[in-house]
């Protein structure tokens, strides 16, 4: 948005503007942010930076935990959500005393990656683009004590609501797994999901469309525009912004989470991908397989033979797993196909023109840390380029069949993706080394990810389950 200091002070004359917002994300992928009045802004902030306190962030210890945050004034846009009148911007962060990116940081990896790939001289950009599937609800209440654990969730289009309040209950609910593309009146998020997308257009981040998703208590989807992949990390980070905000505005609460509710839709975010060089799109060979290229295919073959590790970052919640279970859309089979929904990578049969030929990943999920997720993604597909990693000669398809639908034997000869965080971080253990190519991924990134993730999924593991005490409490 600016090249400039002067440029931002300019703007925020202009426009009234009062506080300056400083966002940075964490560890996991979620926000943190400081804000300064307009008037402390210059160049020198943009040289030396804003010291703060790394530990809380989950990367350094406390011992050597002060670094600097210097803004990218490129990312800048007005935050609609807060009184004051104020700029928002995303950035870098450096190591204190030297001009050295701290390389645990997600911009960081995502900026390598990208760094990586242009160096091996096979691409110069790859694009991506996210489908973002949420629910938002009415009422979300939880607890996780010794004496009471559970969750009740609430929205008023929600088949389970057919039968309450007499007097006012107008009818027109959805039911379970019938929402897609479903119109008003059943449809009573149009409005909202409308008032997301134009502040988001707002934002420079292009909306393809927007609707209601298979999930009939308010699930929601909003495709975007491809981009360059840190570009829309970055994007990513501001969409969900934008998304929980808008929601929370509304009275109502909006949640990525992958399986919010027992036997209704997950929610996924299907991230489409494709290779460019000099302009001119590598993915397309109209003699090929569903017209992509050796190229696309070695891609392929990478990201599949990499998929279980992948996962610890494109799926890294005990939450994930819940959602990627057999016989629905969420595929659990590693194999590649056209226009097959229950396959991890999908071609879109729609999508022939050259500049257009791409495949999407299908198992990943919002709770990821975006940057960390679409770098693995990508260095996964540039190992199996340069390894010329062939998916149809590891077994990984094309299978252009319903493979929920296959015999047991055939089913069993494809690999499935892991059933659990355990399963995937177990995988990551054991298959690494593609990551750290480039140095992209720092080895101890990824030793404290396992770590982290390890006690989330040992303290899940821990606290009883309600199901339990139905199964259990009278043997």
């Amino acid at each position: 948005m600016f090249a400039s200091a002067e440029q931002v002070l300019e703007y925020c004359r202009n426009n009234h503007i009062k506080m300056i917002d400083f966002k940075m994300v964490d560890l996991y992928g979620r926000w943190r942010h400081l804000g300064i009045p307009v008037e402390r802004f210059s160049e020198n902030i943009l040289a030396s930076g804003i010291g703060f306190d790394g530990s809380n962030y989950g990367y350094a210890p406390v011992e050597k935990s002060d670094m600097v945050f210097i803004p990218d004034i490129s990312t800048a846009v007005t935050d609609p959500f807060v009184g004051t009148p104020t700029l928002s911007m995303i950035g870098d962060v450096f190591v204190i005393g030297t001009n050295r990116l701290f390389e645990q940081y997600p911009r960081a990896i995502a900026m390598k990656a990208e760094q990586f790939m242009q160096s091996s001289g096979i691409a110069d950009e790859m694009r991506i683009l996210p489908e973002f599937e949420f629910f938002v609800f009415d009422s979300i209440t939880f607890e996780c004590r010794p004496e009471r654990t559970g969750f009740e969730i609430d929205a008023e289009q929600a088949a389970w609501n057919t039968g309450t309040h007499p007097l006012c209950n107008q009818g027109y609910k959805i039911p379970v797994k019938g929402g897609y593309h479903i119109a008003p009146p059943s449809d009573i998020l149009y409005d909202l999901r409308s008032e997301m997308c134009l502040l988001l257009e707002e934002r420079n981040i292009p909306v393809k469309y927007h609707h209601h998703e298979v999930g009939g208590p308010g699930q929601l989807e909003i495709e975007v525009e491809p981009g360059p992949m840190r570009e829309m990390a970055d994007k990513t980070m501001l969409l969900k912004y934008i998304v929980k905000n808008a929601a929370f505005a509304a009275g109502k609460t909006a949640t990525f989470m992958p399986k919010p509710l027992f036997g209704e839709a997950g929610n996924g975010m299907h991230v489409h991908m494709h290779l460019f060089k000099n302009g001119a799109p590598l993915f397309y060979d109209e003699n090929g397989y569903s017209g992509l290229s050796d190229t696309a295919l070695y891609f392929i073959g990478g990201l599949l033979k990499h998929a279980p590790a992948v996962l610890a970052f494109t799926n890294p919640s005990t939450n994930s797993y819940k959602r990627l279970v057999p016989g629905y859309e969420a595929p659990v089979s590693i194999c590649f196909a056209t226009a097959n929904r229950s396959a991890v990578i999908r071609i879109p049969d729609y999508a022939r023109r050259p500049e257009e030929k791409r495949f999407e990943f299908r198992s990943s999920d919002a709770t990821c840390n975006p940057y960390f997720a679409y770098s693995a993604i990508l260095m996964a597909g540039l190992d199996g380029i340069l390894n010329h990693i062939d998916p149809v000669a590891e077994g990984f398809g094309p299978y252009d069949v319903n493979l929920y639908t296959l015999p047991r034997e055939e089913q069993a000869r494809i690999k499935a993706l892991p059933a659990s965080l355990d399963e995937a971080l177990t995988a990551l253990e054991n298959d690494y080394e593609f990551l750290l190519q480039g140095d992209v991924f720092p080895k101890r990134l990824i030793e404290i990810w396992i770590e982290r993730k390890r006690e989330e999924a040992r303290t899940v593991n821990q606290i009883p389950h309600p199901k339990e005490f139905e199964l259990y409490y009278d043997l």
